[in-house]
Order: C-alpha cells, then structure tokens, then sequence
C-alpha cells in the first residue's frame, strides 16, 4: 500500500510537548484513499533532522505524500507553507546547542523551492469545515524551513523521488502551551488532528491547485 510520510518535531526551547509530534503519531497507521500514514519523530537539531529524515525515505518504496509538520508559536490557525528557502539562520540554539547564521541548508541548492502541495486547495477544503486555515509565506529560518528545504531539495533531485510531493505545514500550540503563556493562540489536539485528515485527503486527491484572488486566501 502507498505510503505518506508524516515528520513531526520533538519538544524544544524548555517545552515539554511539541504539538506537531502529537499530531502526526495521533495519525499513525491511518488509512485513506488507498495510502497509509507512516509517522517520523525529527530531532529539532540543524543537519540531525535531515539524516533521520533520510532514513525513513530510504526505508521502503517511495512515499507518495511527505508531509513536514512543525509548531508556529503565535499563529491561530493551520499554515501550509508556500517556499522554503535555502538559509539556516537560528535565533536561538537548536536542542544540541547550534546556532547557525546565514549558512546555506544546501550549499549547490537554488534559493528556494516551493511546495509541491495544492496549499490553496487545502486551506479551501479546512475552511469548507470550519476549522482555521490560511497559506503562510514564510517558514522562518530555523529547524522548520531547515526540514521543508531539505526535504524539497531531495524530491527535486533524487530520481528515486521523482513522483513523490512533499511541503510543510506549520500548527498552533496546544492548550497546555498557552496556558504558561497567556495570550498565546492555541488549538485543541483534536482539532489539529481533524485538520490535519482534511489536509492528507485533499493533498492525494488535488493535483492542480486552486487560484482565488481578492484576499480570499493569502
């Protein structure tokens, strides 16, 4: 059976929780429209994230969806992202203690690649059943867009990849992050879970995204 490859990162910067882990192994085993999500811990660590990353694409055929999820403290709602860029560029430390400044993730790569998901399609499809979504332009330059670039750089340029579509997606905090932090947005498991089986079937059964204009998605 085809596979879709889910990543989630582990808890950093004193968190004891990452809600993108929580989500993805939630989804671990489920099946839909012929495919089975595979679920892939990271470490939040510059180059370690893209060695286990490796790992789990060459552990069996080619997955037909890979889908990087990450925590965007501060956003309310569900963000696929459109464009990673090719810089490493760390506010703070990742959990071994790196902090790269201006590094290139790739140092042959182009600027940048963008999504091979139908983005707008999707946040279409998680509005369409009340749940909050919009298209994120930027995936920062920590460990996130460190995951998303390499990741695209792999499926643009391993053969073995050719037909596998991949992007990122960035989820709220949960509850429990907020409420040491009041103000922060959250949103409940359940709901990112539900959000995010909206995102997996539509990502397999949209090939060419849909364009809307006049501000209804950006």
């Amino acid at each position: 059976m085809p596979r879709i490859l889910l990543t989630g990162f582990e808890p950093f910067d004193r968190d004891t929780v990452n809600p993108s882990w929580e989500v993805a192994r939630a989804l671990d085993g489920w099946q839909t429209d012929g495919a089975t999500v595979q679920t892939l811990q990271v470490p939040c660590v510059f180059g370690a994230a893209l060695a286990r990353l490796d790992q789990a694409l060459d552990a069996g055929p080619a997955p037909v969806l890979v889908v990087g999820l990450g925590l965007a403290g501060g956003r309310a709602e569900i963000t696929p992202e459109r464009i990673a860029i090719n810089v490493d560029d760390a506010r703070i430390p990742d959990n071994a203690g790196r902090q790269p400044v201006d590094a290139p993730v790739a140092a042959e790569g182009p600027a940048a690649y963008f999504s091979t998901l139908p983005i707008k399609a999707i946040v279409h499809a998680l509005r369409a059943q009340g749940l909050p979504a919009s298209v994120s332009n930027t995936a920062g330059t920590f460990v996130c867009n460190h995951v998303f670039y390499g990741l695209m750089h792999r499926l643009a340029t391993r053969p073995e990849l050719a037909g596998t579509r991949g992007g990122f997606v960035h989820v709220p905090a949960l509850p429990a992050q907020a409420a040491r932090l009041p103000g922060m947005p959250c949103l409940p498991l359940e709901t990112q879970v539900q959000a995010l089986r909206v995102l997996l079937r539509t990502a397999l059964a949209v090939r060419q995204d849909i364009a809307e204009a006049g501000g209804a998605l950006h």
